[in-house]
């Protein structure tokens, strides 16, 4: 049985990949159109042959292998891609199938969107993290050195997958990392949601949770599609989250968007606290959650003026102050807060400091 989410910006469904409407598309809107896919080199190797010997209709497709992680979510990566897509004489009829986790997604759908101004594209999530946010609401993009999708585009894709039989190729590292934007949603949106999680957070979350997660998402992008209010509230946990996240790839230790992200909520819960009206329990919950749920990251004070540097880039400022979504409380986000450094600072402290 496959599950059609309501949205009217994102055509999603969450189900088995071979029940969904992607062999009827296949064989209708894109009958004709060159086909090309595109992976990374773990789901080359774990997910592709599935869609190959499933789907007849892709046996003459061209696949394209994208180098694994975020520091490969480059320029230089993209200029590669659009020669292969000139020597497969890509035309704006063909059809871009984007095979992988949060980077092939964001990559593959910036990819297809400025290529001869825009190529149609299909997203086929295969990492918990890309179902439940990177693949769903129409935004692609690439970093810029430590700048996290400083380059990109809005696009819809014609079609999202989330089939949770993939979810199985998937290390745990990488499951934990998803979980991080189911929290998000739940902190921003649903108290009763976050409890059920507390509870039901451990394995692979099933498919009422991925169903509720999304169409947390959804919805909320459907009200603001380009961002400029509602939306922002995906950000929580972002803004500090981005910054870690550039800062420890740059320096060449391992992370996933997921750690950062977490970790950044924990932050962006103590600023909530001190500035908006997060209660000091709601606060403790937060915090035994995340502390719980993942490791400490390689974060001291001697970094965090780096950090906040960083901060002055991200994309929904318009001032000198850093833009942050807090909380009010459990389920309930605002947007729009501009803080001072100090505030900033403190939190890092109580968060980080040692």
């Amino acid at each position: 049985m496959v599950k059609k989410l309501a949205s009217k910006n994102n055509k999603i469904e969450l189900g088995l990949l071979e029940n969904s409407s992607f062999k009827a598309l296949l064989n209708s809107k894109y009958q004709f159109s060159k086909k090309i896919v595109i992976v990374d080199e773990n789901t080359q190797e774990l997910c592709w042959p599935f869609l190959l010997t499933t789907f007849e209709e892709l046996k003459e497709a061209e696949v394209i292998v994208l180098p694994t992680g975020e520091e490969n979510k480059v320029m230089e990566v993209c200029f590669q891609v659009w020669g292969a897509f000139t020597n497969y004489q890509v035309q704006r009829n063909d059809l871009i199938i984007n095979l992988g986790g949060g980077v092939v997604t964001d990559m593959g759908g910036f990819i297809a969107s400025v290529f001869k101004r825009g190529v149609d594209f299909i997203n086929i999530p295969t990492t918990l993290l890309a179902m439940v946010d990177a693949s769903v609401g129409g935004k692609t993009g690439i970093n810029l050195d430590v700048h996290k999708n400083q380059l990109g585009v809005f696009s819809n894709p014609e079609l999202t997958i989330c089939d949770a039989s993939f979810l199985a190729t998937l290390p745990e590292k990488e499951m934990i990392s998803g979980k991080a934007e189911i929290i998000k949603h739940a902190l921003i949106n649903s108290r009763s949601f976050f409890d059920e999680l507390t509870q039901y957070l451990e394995g692979v979350p099933n498919d009422e949770i991925l169903a509720k997660a999304i169409q947390i998402k959804a919805d909320i992008v459907d009200q603001d599609f380009r961002e400029q209010g509602e939306r922002k509230k995906l950000n929580f946990g972002h803004t500090i989250g981005h910054s870690i996240e550039g800062l420890l790839l740059h320096n060449k230790i391992e992370v996933t968007h997921g750690e950062c992200v977490a970790w950044g909520m924990l932050v962006e819960a103590y600023i909530s606290h001190e500035v908006a009206t997060l209660p000091k329990n709601e606060l403790q919950e937060i915090e035994q959650l995340i502390r719980g749920q993942y490791e400490t990251l390689a974060i001291n004070d001697t970094i965090f003026d780096s950090l906040i540097q960083l901060m002055k880039h991200d994309k929904k400022n318009n001032s000198d102050k850093i833009n942050f979504t807090l909380l009010q409380k459990i389920g309930l986000a605002k947007i729009n807060y501009q803080l001072e450094e100090d505030v900033i600072l403190r939190a890092l402290n109580h968060v980080f400091g040692q």
